[in-house]
């Protein structure tokens, strides 16, 4: 990504290329995009810049009209800027460009971020406010194609022919959701979902939240997807804090307001537990070996502490 890419993408939108904001930090995953930059204008806005492969193009147009739609409902969420009416994306040397104003937020400290009740009340008010927004939005996308049955199904048998003792491990957790969570899935409640809300995912004020970033997994979801993810992220952080004031703020908040079915809060412990599967893949991926430890690890304690981690939640 050169000055003069990034010049001409600016160009495009009737903006000057002032300088690169190396001195600013991008929140979200840098996997997201093949290059990233913050830049500013000669009228001083800050934009974010982004080169995606080409045959990204269509998902990525598909994300940003969804993000259009929400961040005229959802304060927190900004869309990209407009190459024309509705069209979100450019191709310029063989890539995909996107422009997206720039968030700038405060670090977490972590893990001590996962014990402080007020984010919990900020999230759970952020994830009413979305989802009654989706309620308006078909949940349509590509993501939708996504199975958690057929995923965790596929990774168990992996699991069990090339890391046999990670298998040892979690097969009994496998078991559980075979059991208990596969065949009700298909019967709760589905709502467009951010798909990957976990704390990283938000960019943060110190008394509130400023953004919501990364919707490359948004589509169709069981309405609880989000907060169980979320839950299961902070969690991570420290186990302890499944029974902290983050998490009992968030969930009393929507049990209050976010309107869940009653089957979808039956089975709000087992898709937490489903959802760390991803996170497992994830770091195999990576050949993370200390986090696939760790992994296995939370994937038992979520497990063999879920009565537990019920009561706390009711």
């Amino acid at each position: 990504m050169t000055i003069a890419d990034i010049g001409a993408i600016l160009s495009l939108l009737g903006l000057a290329l002032a300088r690169i904001r190396d001195d600013l930090p991008v929140a979200g995953s840098p996997e997201r995009s093949l290059e990233r930059a913050v830049v500013e204008d000669e009228a001083g806005g800050l934009w974010v810049v982004e080169r995606h492969a080409l045959c990204r193009a269509e998902r990525k147009q598909e994300i940003a009209a969804a993000l259009a739609f929400f961040s005229e409902r959802v304060p927190e969420v900004k869309a990209p800027l407009e190459f024309g009416p509705g069209r979100y994306v450019a191709e310029r040397g063989g890539a995909a460009w996107l422009v997206s104003p720039f968030i700038a937020g405060t670090p977490l400290d972590r893990p001590a971020f996962a014990f402080e009740g007020w984010r919990g009340d900020a999230l759970g008010d952020l994830l009413v406010r979305f989802r009654l927004a989706a309620l308006d939005r078909p949940a349509a996308g590509a993501a939708g194609d996504l199975s958690l049955p057929a995923f965790i199904r596929d990774l168990a048998g992996k699991l069990a022919a090339r890391e046999p003792a990670v298998y040892e491990a979690v097969s009994p957790a496998v078991v559980r959701l075979e059991r208990e969570l596969f065949p009700r899935l298909d019967r709760l409640p589905v709502v467009f979902s951010h798909g990957d809300l976990h704390p990283l995912n938000v960019v943060w004020s110190p008394d509130g939240i400023n953004g919501l970033i990364d919707f490359e997994f948004s589509g169709p979801r069981p309405e609880t997807y989000d907060a169980a993810l979320l839950v299961g992220c902070v969690g991570m952080e420290d186990p302890r804090s499944l029974a902290g004031d983050l998490v009992a703020r968030l969930i009393r908040r929507l049990r209050a307001e976010a309107g869940y079915a009653a089957a979808s809060w039956e089975t709000f412990a087992d898709l937490v537990l489903a959802l760390r599967f991803a996170w497992l893949s994830d770091w195999l991926r990576r050949n993370d070996r200390e986090m696939v430890g760790l992994e296995t690890v939370y994937i038992r304690m979520l497990l063999d502490g879920r009565e537990g981690w019920e009561r706390a939640w009711a």
